[in-house]
C-alpha cells in the first residue's frame, strides 16, 4: 500500500505542476493580449492626432500658404506658433480657464486660471495652484521666453515647477510660439 501511495503522488505531483504551468501561462497570455490592445489603442490616438484635422497636414497647409516675408515681420511664423500651443504642447489645457462644465473657456484663451488638478499633497509639494496669463502679453521678455521653451530654466535660473513641461524646443519653433502669445488679445 505505501509503494501504491509513492506511485500515486509521483503521478499526481508532474500534472499539478502542468495545470499551474498552464494558468500561469494563460495570465501571460491575458497580459500580453492588454498589451497589446494598449498598444494599438495607444497607436491609434497618435495616429488621429498626427493625422487629425489639427494635425501635422494642416500645419503644413497653413505654414504654405504664409509669405515668408509676413512671417519675419512679426519674429516668428505665427501660424505655426498656434500649432504648437493649442496641438502639441496644449497650453491652454493649463492657462485657460474652465467653464461650469470643465471645458476650456475660449473667451479667456491663455489668461491664467487655477491648476485644472492637483496632486493629493499639494499642500506639501513644490505644486502651484495656478498657472500664469501668458497671452497677449507673457510674463517675460522674449528672450526669457525663448529661453524657458529651448532650455527649460526660467528667469530665475531654475526649472519651472511641474505640471510645466521642462520643453526643448528649437529657437524657431519657440520664437513661433512667442509670435503666437504676443498676437493674442490680453484681457482683464
Amino acid at each position: 500500500m505505501n509503494n501504491c501511495r509513492t506511485h500515486h503522488s509521483l503521478i499526481l505531483q508532474p500534472r499539478m505542476d502542468r495545470i499551474a504551468a498552464s494558468r500561469l501561462n494563460a495570465q501571460r497570455a491575458g497580459a500580453n493580449r492588454w498589451r497589446l490592445v494598449t498598444m494599438a489603442v495607444f497607436g491609434i490616438f497618435l495616429f488621429a492626432f498626427i493625422c487629425g484635422p489639427g494635425g501635422a497636414s494642416a500645419y503644413a497647409q497653413a505654414s504654405r500658404q504664409r509669405p515668408a516675408s509676413e512671417a519675419g515681420k512679426s519674429g516668428g511664423d505665427v501660424a505655426r506658433g498656434k500649432y504648437l500651443v493649442e496641438s502639441v504642447a496644449m497650453c491652454g489645457q493649463c492657462h485657460t480657464p474652465r467653464d461650469s462644465n470643465g471645458n476650456v473657456d475660449r473667451s479667456h484663451w491663455l489668461q491664467g486660471a487655477p491648476m485644472p488638478w492637483v496632486p493629493a499633497n499639494a499642500s506639501s509639494s513644490n505644486w502651484p495652484l495656478t498657472a500664469p496669463r501668458i497671452g497677449g502679453n507673457p510674463p517675460a521678455s522674449d528672450a526669457d521666453m525663448i529661453k524657458l521653451l529651448t532650455t527649460g530654466i526660467w528667469t530665475t535660473g531654475k526649472p519651472l515647477r511641474f505640471p510645466m513641461m521642462p520643453f526643448r524646443m528649437t529657437e524657431a519653433d519657440a520664437k513661433a510660439v512667442v509670435a503666437y502669445l504676443k498676437a493674442q488679445t490680453p484681457q482683464n
